[in-house]
This record gives C-alpha cells, structure tokens and sequence, in this order.
C-alpha cells in the first residue's frame, strides 16, 4: 500500500500496518495539521480488515517525537492538538482495539513520551531516550503521562522520572519494565515487525479481547472485570477462530485465521 503524502504514512504488509510521524526536520513535533492526519490514521487503521497490528515509528535517527509544537502552540494551536477527538495528537486518549508498537528511533520526550505510554508494547533504538519533562516548564504530563507511568513501572521509579523530569536512556527504561527491547538502530523496524509477525500468528479477535481485558485491569475492580472477561470468552466461544485453532492442533497444521 503506498504511504501517501502529508505528515503522517500509513501501509499495510501482511497484516502489519506502519504508521510513520513524518516531520524529521521538527524532530516529528505535534502541530495540529499532524493531530489531524494522526487521527485520520487510527480511524483508517481501526477499520482497516487487513491490519492486525500496528506499528508507530518517527522519521529519522534523532527523534522518535519531541512532543508538542511548541511554535504551533504558541501561534494558537494548542487547543487542537490538545482537545480534540483522541486526546493529544488524536492519539494518546483515542479508544483504539488493535495492539500497537512503538518502534522508537530516538527521543520521546514530553507529548512523544506520552504517545509511548499510550502503545501496547515498545521496541526502541540503543540511542533512545524517555522523558516527561513537563514540571521543568510549570507543567505537568496532563495528556497520560501522569496516569499510566506509575501504572507501568514501579511507583518509586514513576514518581522520580514524573517529579524531577529526567529522562532514562533505553536500556533503563528496558530495566525498569517501561519498554520490552531494545535493539541496534539499523534493526528497530525488523525487530518491531518481528515482534508485529508473533501477535499476528494468533487470532486476531482473542488478542483484541485479551488486549481490552488488560487494559481495563488498571481501571476497574474485580468483580466488573470478571464480568468484562465473560462477556469476552462468550464473544470468543462464538467465533470461527475458536473452532479454527483447536481443529487445526488436532490436524496437526497452522491455523488459517479469519477475523470472525
């Protein structure tokens, strides 16, 4: 599929969808013309059939994104790339039910920081590096960064990166459980599209509802989980894929998946 134009591509191969921030110029800062095309980009993934997985990186070596535009918030723009539909860059409170990557090929700092902590997994580059340096600048990290990092990493660890503002190099950020490899920079797409390869091997509707499960386990007591997990199996019980995988393993031959 080709990558099309403005800021944001978007192209699909074997059932991996790669979402690219195309502003290396401005370290793939967040302006409202990209909040736009970001989201118009989820939704085009979130309907996408043929998309499993997706995969969100930057452009470039030196920046995966550098968080918000801060010329484009000072010319008036801060309210749509703030909030709109989604969240900041239509991206970090948008309702998304696919697994998504982030493959990060530099810094992801404040605003870009937060677009990780909104992915599911993450694979970055050995020179990358995390932050939330909001309170440094009279703020704080109001766009998830505040709610999901002590959800993520220790609550000693979270409150220190939150309260001074330092940023972690990736192999720490990987020691402290706030990302899953880390890899050479020439091989971070490979690796993240390995990684895209093992999640698509499975079937596509049980990752979602194993997907929207976890996710909800941080939000809601048990007893409404348990409900949510019912109500999940009974959406699975139901499905083809349900029948497809157990008679495969008893034909001795991989699954065909499809979706339904």
């Amino acid at each position: 599929m080709s990558r099309g134009s403005g800021f944001v591509h978007y192209e699909v191969s074997d059932r991996v969808a790669l979402i690219t921030l195309d502003r290396p110029a401005q370290r793939n800062a967040i302006d409202a013309a990209v909040t736009a095309q970001l989201r118009a980009t989820l939704d085009r993934f979130e309907a996408d059939a043929g998309a499993w997985v997706g995969i969100l990186t930057g452009a470039g070596d030196r920046a995966f994104c550098a968080g918000m535009d801060l010329k484009a918030f000072a010319a008036g723009e801060g309210p749509a790339i703030i909030e709109g539909r989604g969240g900041f860059a239509g991206f970090t409170a948008y309702p998304r039910t696919k697994p998504l990557i982030a493959a990060v090929n530099g810094a992801a700092l404040a605003g870009g920081c937060e677009i990780v902590l909104a992915c599911d997994l993450v694979v970055a580059a050995e020179h990358a590096v995390f932050g939330l340096p909001e309170v440094t600048r009279g703020l704080f990290a109001a766009s998830g960064g505040a709610l999901r990092l002590p959800r993520m990493i220790p609550r000693a660890r979270a409150l220190e990166l939150l309260l001074t503002g330092d940023a972690v190099d990736a192999q720490t950020a990987l020691e402290c459980g706030l990302i899953n490899r880390v890899v050479p920079p020439g091989s971070l797409l490979d690796a993240a599209r390995e990684l895209a390869g093992r999640i698509c091997a499975n079937a596509p509707l049980a990752v979602r509802e194993t997907l929207a499960l976890a996710r909800a386990v941080f939000a809601l007591p048990e007893e409404q989980l348990w409900g949510r997990n019912d109500e999940g199996w009974a959406r699975i019980a139901a499905s083809e894929d349900a029948r497809e995988g157990p008679r495969a393993f008893a034909e001795k031959r991989p699954p065909v998946w499809k979706g339904r």
